[in-house]
Parts: structure tokens; C-alpha cells; sequence
């Protein structure tokens, strides 16, 4: 039977690390789409790179060659910083110029810099731009230029390109006089757990702790995140709980600051249950981030009914709208205010608990992001 008959694409994606893995939102995004458009009828091949996982060879994970109907097929890689991402990238759209796809689907600004390739075998390209990562403080010069032309070759190739907020909508008009398609990520309805595995290993329990969990990275407000909550009363503690991404520096440095406050807990990468009960039992979620693409983990949080403290860049506030505490992007001492203020009452954390998932799973929805791509593919 035709594709015009049943409807049923071809669909390659690249760009991401890794899936199935929780390395970066990039990765929760491209398994989301991929495997509910293979649950579809669609078939599907993601590009993983090879190498290791990034928070370390203990999180490697190997699927066969496949993941809930998805195809899976490795590339090779140099597994060195800057270079992954681009000879990664430069393979995996090697080979999909020269296979049968109706659609290449390219994740992230980087790697949109292989787009010629597929290109010139004809096939209709389409980028997700998950953030303006040249502003990412993690990357040196060449690397910020060498993402600088990713944007720019998704710009002038892209046959459509999506993006995760209205504040990139309006970069690329303004920047470029480029229309862009803008289809935010979703969030599923997640199983409440109790506080079990995060008792045993890290002796917290429900309402405990303040919880951070995300990319331990420098546009991510770490740094005052943890000036502010030195300074507040509380017993509470400040959980942070992730890996570094190529910036292992900068969490050696995290940890020097908040080596004096024995409230402050560094878990490192986690995923599974672990993950799930430190979402359950939070007392409240904050994401100090100066910049952002669209933050699943703030999806992710809401979902789980938390109360979260966010700053006030577009891409926070537009989804949180009024359901959340919101605090001026960098200002230390007034997340230091918001921080007091909720340990401080308990009824307020609650009023903002009430309804926040309800909220944020009726407003964002994989479903509708996955009919809205495959529209777009079409």
C-alpha cells in the first residue's frame, strides 16, 4: 500500500544524544514524538549517538536496535567535547541523505548545520530549535559560532522550523524575517510515589526539601540559587539533583560554595524512581534559570502537583502563567525573599500545589504536539 493510501511516513530524527534517556530535555522530547509516532503507525529511526552516557558509563543504556516500535541505530562519534554533537550529527545526516525518509528531522540549533546533506538528496528537512544555544555560557568561541551557523543554514534550508516559545518565535523574525511554526513540548500525567528509595539513600522525606533537578549548568542560576537559600531559616534542605553536561568545573565549584551548609545535597544524575519520588515529596520546585528553551523539568514538576519557584525570563513565565511563584531573573535576594516566605507559610505552598497539575497537563499535551508535527510534516 501507497504512503497516500495509509497516511504512513518515513520520519528520521537526529540530534538528540541518546534515547531512551533523560541526558537533557532534547532527549525526553525526541523519545516523546518518536515512540507516540511509531504507536501510530509511522515508522520511525532515531540517530543515537555512540559513546557513553554523559553524567557517566554507569547510566549506559542499550536497546538492540529498537524501543517501543522505534528503530534505533547508532552513529559514529568522536566522544570528545564540541566534537560529539558534530560528528554525531555529520554521520547521521550522511546516512539519511542516502536513505528513503520522507522526513529528516533535525533537534537543536548544532546539528541543523548537517541539514545540507539530506538537502541535496532531496528530502524535506524540518529543525526543532529547543534554544538559542550559541547564548549558552557552557560554550567557548568556535563553538558558539559553529551553533551561530546551524541557525543560520535552519534558516535558509529548513522547509519548516519549530520552536518551543513565543520569545524565539520573535528572535527568528526579528533576526532573520523567518516564520517560524511554534508547537510547545508536553507533559504526561504521572504516578504519585511515596518517599521510599529517597529515604533510604538520602534520609529525605515528604515536604523536606527544596528541589532543583535539572542539567547542573551555568545559565540555570545555580550559583545564586544556592547564595540565596544559605541565607535562608529554614530546616529545610536544598536537593540539586543532576548531572553536569560537559561542565564538570563548574559543578566542582558548586559544590566548594555550599560545602559549609550541611543542608544542601548534591545527588547527581538521576532517573527512574529515584527521579520520580524526588518530584513526589517536594516541598517546593524551583528553576532559577536565566535562560531556557522551553524546561520540561518545569513541566515535569507541575505535574506532579509541586509548588515552583521560577524566574521571570518568557520562557518560565509563559508557562506557569499565574500558578506559580515567580522571582526577577538573577536577583539573589529577592528568591531569597520568595524562599523565606514560602518556608514560612505553608498555606501559600499549598494554595499553589492545588490544581498546578491539573493546570499544566490540560494546557500541554504530548498528543496534541505529536498531531501537530506530523501535520507539519505533511
Amino acid at each position: 500500500m501507497s504512503k497516500k493510501k495509509t497516511g504512513r511516513l518515513k520520519i528520521a530524527m537526529l540530534g538528540h544524544k541518546r534515547i531512551p534517556s533523560r541526558e537533557g530535555g532534547v532527549e525526553i522530547v525526541v523519545e516523546q514524538l518518536a515512540t507516540k509516532m511509531a504507536e501510530s503507525g509511522h515508522e520511525v529511526v532515531c540517530y543515537n549517538r555512540s559513546g557513553h552516557h554523559v553524567s557517566g558509563r554507569e547510566f549506559d543504556t542499550e536497546k538492540n536496535g529498537g524501543y517501543k516500535g522505534v528503530k534505533l541505530k547508532s552513529v559514529i562519534t568522536i566522544d570528545s567535547r564540541g566534537l560529539a554533537a558534530m560528528s554525531s550529527s555529520f554521520f547521521g545526516a550522511l546516512k539519511c541523505a542516502f536513505c528513503r525518509y520522507d522526513v529528516v528531522h533535525f533537534h537543536a540549533e548544532g546539528p541543523c548545520a548537517m541539514m545540507w546533506l539530506p538537502k541535496l538528496f532531496g528530502k524535506r528537512c524540518i529543525a526543532t530549535i529547543h534554544g538559542l544555544d550559541h547564548q549558552r555560557a557552557k560554550w567557548g568561541n568556535f563553538a558558539k559560532k559553529y551553533i551561530m551557523f546551524g541557525e543560520k543554514t535552519a534558516v535558509k534550508l529548513a522547509d519548516e522550523i519549530i520552536v518551543l516559545s513565543k520569545g524565539v518565535q520573535k528572535y527568528f523574525m526579528d533576526n532573520y524575517n523567518r516564520k517560524t511554526v511554534y508547537i510547545p513540548n508536553g507533559v504526561n500525567t504521572p504516578e504519585l510515589r511515596k518517599a521510599d528509595l529517597i529515604k533510604r539513600k538520602y534520609s529525605l522525606d515528604k515536604n523536606e526539601y527544596i528541589l532543583y533537578l535539572g542539567r547542573i549548568v551555568p545559565e540555570k542560576g545555580l550559583k545564586y540559587l544556592i547564595n540565596a537559600f544559605m541565607k535562608v531559616n529554614t530546616d529545610k534542605k536544598l536537593v540539586i539533583a543532576g548531572g553536569s553536561s560537559d561542565t564538570d568545573g563548574f559543578l566542582a565549584g558548586l559544590k566548594s560554595m555550599a560545602a559549609d551548609d550541611s543542608r544542601i545535597l548534591f545527588t547527581g544524575f538521576v532517573q527512574g524512581q529515584l527521579l520520580e519520588e524526588l518530584y513526589s515529596n517536594a516541598y517546593i520546585y524551583t528553576l532559577p534559570s536565566d535562560l531556557e528553551g522551553m524546561p520540561l523539568s518545569l513541566l515535569e514538576a507541575m505535574s506532579y502537583g509541586n509548588c515552583c519557584v521560577v524566574s521571570d525570563i518568557d520562557e518560565c513565565a509563559e508557562v506557569v502563567e499565574d500558578k506559580a511563584v515567580v522571582f526577577k531573573k538573577s536577583d539573589e535576594d529577592e528568591l531569597r525573599q520568595k524562599f523565606q516566605m514560602l518556608c514560612d507559610n505553608p498555606e501559600i505552598v499549598c494554595k499553589y500545589k492545588d490544581g498546578s497539575a491539573d493546570f499544566i497537563c490540560a494546557k500541554y499535551n504530548w498528543n496534541d504536539v505529536v498531531e501537530q508535527t506530523i501535520e507539519l510534516y505533511k
